[in-house]
């Protein structure tokens, strides 16, 4: 499953990841991560999305030119080295539909490493992707030895101490229900009222869900929460119809959904909520070294692929298109210091 730390100081995803030397990690196999591109058929000026995705993605190529205007405001460094060196942290295990292992059991995909690619594109570089830990991918921007992670992290405060960011997603939370089901969270915990509903223990949505809970019991209203051991157990609960819905991090329903579909198991989004609460719209962002001068041109990639129509493709093509943006922002505000 995803990594644990691309949210907030409570883990949103269960899985730990242990401690690898970056060096040792350029890809899930060792070595940088640019068989994707030779996979997806790529070529100049075209970038392909959404291969070997084991079917929660849907293929495209894009055609992404270079903008000369973005590529003259990047820092000399890069302009002279002519490639962004992309970061993931999706070691050991991977982060679908996020970074993970393809379905050939060797390449990189996934959507992170896709956007990563078409802002290098438009910004005239080439594109250099390294897989590593989650520690270690941070450790890869404090020494320099990579450019920019595009891995699901939140933008917050105190990350802001020593990086700098582009936003690009939303970062949400959603309800997971059988493809039978009618009802929609839009905000209102009214609607779980009577309702089961299971969640990991020990992670945000936890926290949230439990304020939920607490909020109808002052109201008379009853929302019983249910905990199993593993996904595999939750989905087999949601199917068999023990549980009215499964509260998760918004792409990883989006790729159960998306894998499910056309099978008795089929299941549906029920509504989106910021990851961050109902105060802030959590953002994930593209993150750099602070004062690297990399987060304008980056944003201002992100809000060309945004202009241009190719970032509501990139989003189509792996079932986010309900956590996109309206435009890339530098810094904007994060999660407080308080909860980050």
């Amino acid at each position: 499953m995803p990594t644990p730390r691309s949210r907030h100081r409570r883990t949103t995803w269960p899985a730990a990841l242990a401690l690898v030397p970056l060096a040792a990690t350029l890809t899930a196999c060792g070595g940088d991560a640019e068989p994707a591109a030779a996979a997806a058929g790529e070529a100049r000026g075209e970038v392909g999305i959404g291969a070997l995705s084991h079917g929660a993605a849907k293929p495209a190529t894009l055609k992404v030119p270079a903008v000369a205007s973005l590529h003259d405001e990047l820092p000399q460094e890069i302009k002279d080295k002519g490639e962004l060196v992309i970061a993931v942290g999706a070691l050991p295990a991977g982060s679908p539909p996020l970074n993970y292992i393809g379905s050939d059991q060797k390449t990189l995909t996934g959507s992170e490493s896709d956007l990563g690619r078409l802002v290098a594109a438009t910004l005239g570089l080439k594109p250099v992707v390294r897989n590593s830990t989650w520690e270690n991918m941070f450790l890869g921007i404090d020494s320099g030895k990579v450019d920019v992670a595009f891995s699901n992290v939140t933008d917050t405060e105190e990350r802001k101490r020593k990086y700098e960011f582009a936003s690009y997603r939303q970062d949400n939370l959603a309800f997971e229900t059988n493809k039978s089901e009618s009802w929609t969270f839009t905000g209102d915990p009214a609607v779980l009222a009577g309702k089961t509903v299971a969640v990991s223990s020990g992670t945000n949505q936890e926290r949230i869900l439990l304020h939920w809970q607490r909020q109808l019991k002052k109201k008379g209203e009853k929302l019983t929460v249910k905990h199993y051991p593993d996904l595999n157990s939750t989905y087999l609960a949601l199917s068999g119809k023990k549980i009215d819905a499964y509260l998760g991090p918004n792409p990883a329903i989006a790729y159960h959904t998306r894998t499910t579909e056309g099978t008795p198991r089929a299941t549906r989004s029920a509504g989106t909520y910021s990851g961050a609460g109902s105060a802030l719209q959590g953002l994930i962002a593209a993150t750099a070294k602070k004062g690297s001068g990399l987060a304008k041109p980056l944003a201002g990639a992100i809000n060309h692929l945004i202009d241009n129509g190719q970032y509501a493709k990139w989003l189509a093509s792996w079932n986010l298109s309900d956590e996109a943006v309206e435009r890339s922002e530098v810094n904007p505000p994060g999660l407080p210091l308080s909860d980050s």
